[in-house]
């Protein structure tokens, strides 16, 4: 992701999540060394390459930490977040990473399939996790093999 991307992120952000994220934190995760952003585009009937999804985790020693990933409600179901999720997970292992782990919404069954057809397993909850509706987070872990 480049600063110039930010725009379009914010957008998908706004449809992804009941809290999205302001521009100052995605700028702030920009900063961060141990931040990755990546993004993906689609290319329109008109040629041109839009922005459609994107992702953003932490490199923390060993570990990979996914802390988002989006894709724009009109691109959705077409492989965007699985691509996403794919290229994160191969970054983990080029890096030598034991795992990578997320927190997920308990309602969000269509992540939550995503993840476990990647070989995501739930290893736990987190109650109330999200401070908005107190809904619970699923902790999901995926081992990287060395």
């Amino acid at each position: 992701m480049q600063l110039s991307d930010l725009e379009d992120v914010l957008i998908i952000e706004g449809h992804a999540f009941r809290s999205p994220w302001s521009r100052q934190i995605f700028s702030e995760e920009l900063e961060r060394e141990w931040a990755h952003l990546d993004v993906v585009r689609a290319r329109q009937a008109d040629g041109r390459l839009r922005l459609v999804g994107y992702c953003n985790y932490w490199l923390v020693r060993d570990e990979i930490h996914l802390l988002n990933v989006a894709v724009h409600p009109d691109h959705r179901r077409q492989g965007h977040g699985h691509r996403l999720m794919a290229h994160m997970i191969d970054f983990g292992r080029r890096h030598q990473c034991r795992c990578v782990t997320l927190e997920v919404r308990k309602s969000n069954h269509a992540a939550i399939e995503m993840y476990q057809r990647l070989g995501f397993d739930a290893v736990g909850l987190r109650p109330n996790y999200y401070a908005e509706d107190r809904e619970d987070a699923v902790v999901m872990l995926l081992t990287l093999e060395p």
